[in-house]
C-alpha cells in the first residue's frame, strides 16, 4: 500500500492538525514542527493499514464437493426373476 494514497494523506493531515496548531501558536519552532509532520504521515499510514486489515473479510474455505447419495440396491423377492438371470 502506497503511503501517498488519498486516504493515508487525509488521515495524516488530520493527525498533523494539532502539530500545525502548536506551530502556529508558537509552542513549536518551524524546525520542530517540520520534523514531526512526517511522523504524522507515517502514523496515518499505520492507521489506514490497520483499518484495512481489520475490515477486509476473511477468505472462506471452499467447501468440498458433496458426493451424490448412493442409490439403494434393488430388493429381490421370491418368485421374481433376479436382474442377473
Amino acid at each position: 500500500m502506497s503511503p501517498f494514497r488519498w486516504d493515508v494523506l487525509l488521515v495524516g493531515f488530520v493527525l498533523a492538525v494539532p502539530v500545525l496548531a502548536l506551530g502556529l501558536r508558537g509552542d513549536l519552532t518551524t524546525e520542530e514542527m517540520m520534523t514531526r509532520v512526517p511522523w504524522c504521515l507515517a502514523a496515518g499510514w499505520g492507521v489506514v493499514a490497520l483499518l484495512r486489515a481489520v475490515t477486509t473479510p476473511r477468505p472462506t474455505a471452499a467447501k468440498p464437493a458433496q458426493r451424490p447419495a448412493p442409490t439403494p440396491a434393488p430388493v429381490h423377492t421370491e418368485g421374481e426373476p433376479s436382474p442377473t438371470d
